[in-house]
């Protein structure tokens, strides 16, 4: 079999694999009323995808192994890192408002609604996202010094994913700390550390895959990444949602948005 048909192989394997896990990711949703449950498939998708595309490469002799089993351990440390903490974060609770609000007006069944442009499009992001993943695992190239790089950028990612999420878990376990806005450790640097620590993963795992040209043609993948990590569902909807709450503004005005940097000095500080 050519590089080019195990590709072409893979491609339609993940897409049925991704495709499986959001259906029975949506059988979930409707069995507990709420479809937040899609945040726990997203990561999942991911590991599903890259350990997919491992076995599909192995089994027909394409590409680099060492590289296509590093790409798949570190998407699977992060994907299902990600899964647990949001499962963990979520269990026992309500849908989430972002849900909520995006389903209130949905035309038709909200239900039917939400497997077309929740589960079905996510699942197609994650297919999209994880492109230079599945093109590096049937293209030739050798792990070097960009490799080497692309491992630290995706270590610096889970990082701030990590202890960002962890700092802002203790914060809420205290109920002194109810309606208050997190600006502490890694929240006094950007508002957003675990969206920066994501966008630094999937540029790291992008940088790893990068053993042949070829992988150049995914660049748009880290690219959709980080939109929809700064304009999309991420960034941008969190931030309209905590502008409610007391404090935003001045927090706001101190704290770098997404990239993190010093906490500005307020006038009254200077």
């Amino acid at each position: 079999m050519t590089a080019v048909s195990a590709l072409l192989l893979n491609l339609g394997v993940t897409a049925a694999v991704v495709g499986a896990l959001m259906l029975a990711a949506f059988a979930v949703g409707l069995r507990l009323g709420r479809h937040s449950v899609v945040d726990v498939a997203w990561g999942l998708g991911f590991v599903a995808t890259a350990l997919t595309t491992a076995t599909v490469a192995t089994a027909t002799g394409s590409g680099d192994p060492v590289r296509n089993w590093l790409l798949c351990v570190l998407t699977a440390v992060w994907g299902l890192r990600l899964a647990v903490h949001i499962g963990l974060r979520s269990r026992g609770k309500g849908e989430d408002p972002r849900y909520e609000r995006f389903l209130a007006n949905a035309p038709g069944n909200p239900d039917l609604y939400a497997l077309r442009v929740v589960y079905l499009l996510q699942g197609a992001l994650v297919w999209l996202i994880s492109l230079p993943i599945q093109v590096s695992a049937f293209t030739a190239g050798t792990l070097g010094r960009v490799a080497l790089l692309g491992a630290l950028v995706w270590l610096v990612g889970m990082v701030f994913e990590t202890v960002g999420d962890a700092q802002l878990a203790r914060f809420k376990a205290d109920p002194a700390n109810r309606g208050k806005i997190m600006d502490r450790g890694l929240w006094s640097w950007t508002r957003h550390p675990n969206y920066f620590g994501d966008a630094c993963v999937w540029w790291g795992l992008f940088l790893v895959a990068a053993g042949s040209w070829w992988v150049l043609l995914t660049l748009p993948a880290p690219l959709v990444m980080t939109y929809l990590l700064t304009r999309g569902s991420g960034q941008r909807l969190l931030d309209e949602h905590m502008s409610q709450r007391p404090g935003w503004s001045e927090y706001a005005a101190r704290t770098s948005a997404f990239f993190p940097l010093p906490p500005k000095r307020s006038a009254a500080g200077r």
